[in-house]
């Protein structure tokens, strides 16, 4: 089988940057285990004057020349007639695309599946850039355009499903991200007053409320440390977020740590007895996967796509990202409770190992492939369940 895995991956496959890319890696690098698997990777990048072609890991990689400008222009414009010529010519027989390159395979004939990470009309709107609300509606309308035309989709979370509801007309098949091998080998030893939180500084993923809820537990007598590793993509959110700081006098609980690597994360997690992330907006982050993968605990929002991912009081706790109080509450008891730690942790693992595993996350998708290609799915008016 010859597929067109066609997604946004990274000039280096060893450090991805962002939850597509890591997902992409973790999964093109899965599927090159079926040996009747010809995968080839078509990627637009920025960097790229000319069509240029590699291997990784028996992968054929194609970088096509990448926007300079809007991505929704490049993504329904001149970036999609790129790339539907090329795909037309390379002739694969499914092709396999994520994020904004749902769009631009928008009507082509070749069989064809599409998964969904995000919402970007959703996370456009609540980002706190000019003109948000207008840029908002011209993603949606272009988002829900590509998702009622696609005979097929990968839902990641139950809450993407929610939001195709009376949208999409294919088939919906369910299969989690995958989660590199590496995050489960992590031997997490949940000893340290450590919480570590993997998140862009921007308002959307609410680093900030982490911030409150540390000044609240310090006031409490709880030193905890706070180390928050993302990188700033909102100037106005990151100014705030280091006056926040400031205001506090918590220089020496938070700590700033910037964009890691694959390989420092797993160090930070190691470290940490327990991981947060207090987003407005998610469908399945790929932090709170590895950290279950590391089987480390999690606080997280109730909203979206994270309470399908941690069960409350059992993996973990979910809590209003609002109410700094409730965060400061949930962290504070397991900080505090190491035999209770050491069970969400467990749990967090089991659960990551089930549904987050590249292994059985590659063989789902590899069914999937297979189905679409023999031709079993029916055509449907509403969307049916796999």
């Amino acid at each position: 089988m010859k597929i067109a895995f066609v997604t946004h991956f990274p000039s280096d496959p060893e450090a991805p940057n962002g939850g597509v890319e890591s997902v992409s890696v973790n999964l093109v690098k899965a599927l090159a285990n079926f040996d009747d698997l010809d995968i080839h990777v078509i990627t637009a990048d920025p960097d790229c004057r000319l069509i240029q072609r590699s291997t990784w890991h028996k992968v054929n990689i194609h970088r096509l020349p990448g926007h300079q400008g809007s991505m929704l222009g490049f993504a329904t414009g001149k970036g999609r007639q790129l790339l539907c010529n090329y795909l037309l010519k390379l002739s694969p027989d499914l092709i396999h695309a994520h994020d904004t390159y749902g769009i631009m395979i928008k009507g082509l004939t070749i069989p064809r599946v599409f998964t969904i990470h995000g919402f970007i009309y959703g996370d456009t709107l609540i980002s706190g850039k000019n003109f948000a609300w207008l840029r908002s509606m011209l993603w949606k309308y272009f988002e829900e355009s590509a998702w009622s035309d696609q005979p097929n989709i990968i839902s990641i979370s139950p809450y993407v499903r929610e939001r195709l509801n009376g949208i999409a007309t294919g088939t919906l098949y369910d299969i989690d991200n995958p989660v590199s091998e590496s995050f489960f080998d992590i031997k997490a030893t949940l000893e340290t007053r450590t919480i570590f939180s993997a998140a862009a500084i921007c308002p959307r993923k609410n680093p900030m409320a982490l911030v409150e809820a540390i000044a609240i537990m310090k006031s409490r007598g709880c030193n905890a440390q706070l180390r928050l590793a993302g990188t700033v993509s909102n100037d106005t959110y990151g100014f705030s977020l280091h006056n926040l700081i400031k205001k506090h006098r918590l220089e020496d609980s938070v700590c700033l740590l910037g964009r890691l690597n694959s390989h420092q994360i797993q160090k930070e997690l190691a470290g940490a007895s327990v991981f947060s992330l207090v987003s407005l907006e998610e469908n399945s982050p790929m932090g709170i996967e590895e950290a279950m993968a590391a089987g480390i605990p999690v606080v997280t929002s109730n909203r979206c796509g994270m309470p399908y991912m941690v069960r409350h009081s059992d993996s973990g706790f979910l809590i209003d990202p609002y109410d700094h109080g409730e965060i400061a509450n949930r962290l504070q008891l397991l900080l505090e409770n190491k035999p209770l730690r050491l069970e969400m942790g467990q749990h967090s693992r089991a659960i990551a190992m089930d549904r987050f595993h590249p292994y059985k996350v590659s063989k789902r998708t590899y069914d999937v492939y297979r189905e679409i290609i023999a031709g079993k799915n029916s055509e449907t008016t509403s969307p049916k369940n796999k």
